[in-house]
């Protein structure tokens, strides 16, 4: 036992009964990141009994959370500051650990590859600011956030993470020097100008975790109090779906979705646009989809920024726009390949647009996002871009529109019935056959009430009755009246199913469609 155990375990003599030791904390199951946060640790019996020794009273709502996590009865006891400091500290040289495994922290800056993450090297890292910024990172992945965010404010910064589209609170770091420290620390990692404070940056870095590459997406934007940092989290494994599979029915779409966009995916040319905003999973859908076609008998190339998912058989290009290599340079140069489908990661301008649009018209199946509130708005992009209308609806199969909703924790799910006016808003009936479910909160979702995303989505069909509106420019309000009465869904008719199937909830409904 080391110098820091025997510390440890002496001091807790002191707070917990004799007759149930000898104690010992335990940083394997209750991780220093989450030991940090809650200020609180854990310690263990050798008769396995669990005690979690904090500095504020524990709440019901914490203590569900805890027991949830360690599948086990956890008592709490109340413990001064000093001593759970002490503990905190005693323990970090032999303890530091950010996950059910063991801290990940950055070991080194080795050039030309993703930094390393070793729990071996972590003793090598004394600054605070790095391991306050590895904790977050190292939180954010197992939290399963998209996105990291660290907002600087008049007395420091506020850390905050999306989890399932929503933001939360994670913690908040005292003093501008330290949040200064921070947004440096990530310019350092992501090879960006740390003395330029007035002009945005974007940047990119890699980790590897456990085995696996992670990718971090890096915007630096200067505020009132500093510069503000946004970090997107692509981690690749969250993307794989249970045993290695990523199909159309993992994401959670309906039948006759699922039906509709493997008809489009397997046309012999035109274009499959997916459109919503960022975080939307438009590109795991294109993924998705990909993955079902492939037989091998054709070939796939894709061009991304960056490649989030590795899928077998098919020829996969990062863009180096620092090299040169552009979403439009890349795909003419893809073109000359001799691909039978294409997937352009985003048309973001114009040039990019009109080569996947001629690509299209000249016999190659070409899969892309756009970013656009519905489908109908992508039609208004590529007039703004200034393409030939004709030739886009004539290269046009067909535009996937999809918002990712939160699902309705089954865990804690209760049976609700809805008011007069709600269900009036919506043009709903108490005589429906429905079943209305709302969370209440528990462990398992971390107090929300949701648990798990699915993908819902409108598609828009063009035929040759669309395609003349479209290229006559007819009113918006004719078009869609004429994709509505061919079958066409709206995106919020869809969410609106979800909720009369105890799926999710009217609040999830307004935070994620327009009331049209």
């Amino acid at each position: 036992m080391t110098s820091a155990n025997t510390a440890i375990n002496h001091s807790l003599a002191d707070h917990l009964p004799a007759e149930q030791g000898p104690w010992q904390l335990d940083f394997e199951h209750w991780p220093q990141a989450q030991a940090q946060r809650w200020r609180a640790v854990l310690a263990v019996s050798a008769s396995g009994r669990k005690v979690l020794l904090g500095e504020r009273e524990a709440d019901a709502m914490l203590l569900q959370s805890v027991e949830a996590r360690l599948q086990a009865p956890v008592r709490w006891l109340r413990c001064d500051a000093a001593a759970v400091t002490h503990w905190l500290g005693a323990g970090e040289a032999d303890f530091r650990a950010l996950s059910d495994v063991e801290e990940a922290v950055i070991a080194g800056e080795a050039s030309g590859g993703a930094l390393e993450l070793s729990a071996l090297m972590m003793s090598e890292q004394a600054s605070p600011v790095v391991r306050l910024l590895n904790a977050t990172l190292y939180d954010a992945l197992q939290d399963g956030a998209s996105d990291v965010h660290i907002e600087c404010t008049v007395r420091g910064a506020a850390i905050r993470f999306r989890v399932d589209g929503v933001m939360s609170m994670v913690r908040t770091v005292d003093g501008a020097a330290v949040a200064e420290q921070l947004v440096s620390r990530l310019k350092v990692m992501s090879e960006l100008d740390i003395g330029e404070r007035r002009l945005p940056q974007d940047g990119r870095f890699q980790l590897k975790v456990q085995g696996r590459v992670v990718d971090f997406r890096l915007s630096i934007m200067p505020s009132v109090f500093g510069e503000d940092a946004v970090v997107r989290v692509l981690d690749r494994a969250r993307i794989e779906q249970t045993g290695g599979s990523l199909t159309l029915d993992a994401l959670g779409f309906p039948p006759a979705e699922r039906a509709a966009i493997r008809r489009e995916a397997r046309q012999p040319h035109g274009m499959l646009l997916v459109t919503g905003p960022t975080g939307s999973g438009k590109t795991t859908t294109l993924y998705a989809t990909l993955a079902e076609i492939h037989t091998g008998t054709d070939k796939i190339i894709t061009i991304e920024d960056p490649v989030e998912y590795q899928l077998a058989g098919v020829v996969q290009i990062p863009v180096n726009e620092k090299k040169g290599l552009t979403f439009s340079r890349g795909l003419r140069s893809i073109l000359r390949h001799d691909p039978d489908r294409v997937m352009v990661g985003e048309i973001r301008d114009a040039e990019t647009a009109q080569i996947a649009v001629q690509a299209a018209l000249t016999g190659h199946l070409v899969f892309s996002t756009v970013h656009a509130n519905n489908a109908f708005d992508v039609i208004g992009r590529f007039m703004h871009m200034g393409l030939d209308l004709y030739n886009v609806v004539s290269a046009l199969n067909a535009v996937l529109a999809q918002r990712l909703v939160r699902l309705t924790c089954t865990h804690c799910a209760q049976p609700f019935v809805p008011d007069a006016s709600t269900l009036a808003r919506y043009g709903l009936s108490d005589q429906q056959d429905t079943n209305y479910l709302k969370g209440e909160g528990c462990g398992h979702c971390r107090g929300t009430g949701y648990k798990g995303r699915r993908a819902v989505a409108e598609l828009l069909k063009l035929d040759d009755g669309l395609r003349d509106l479209i290229a006559a420019r007819a009113p918006m309000s004719q078009i869609k009246e004429a994709a509505r009465s061919r079958g066409m869904k709206p995106l919020r008719t869809m969410v609106l199913q979800a909720v009369c199937r105890g799926e999710t909830t009217f609040e999830e409904l307004e935070r994620v469609t327009l009331d049209e």
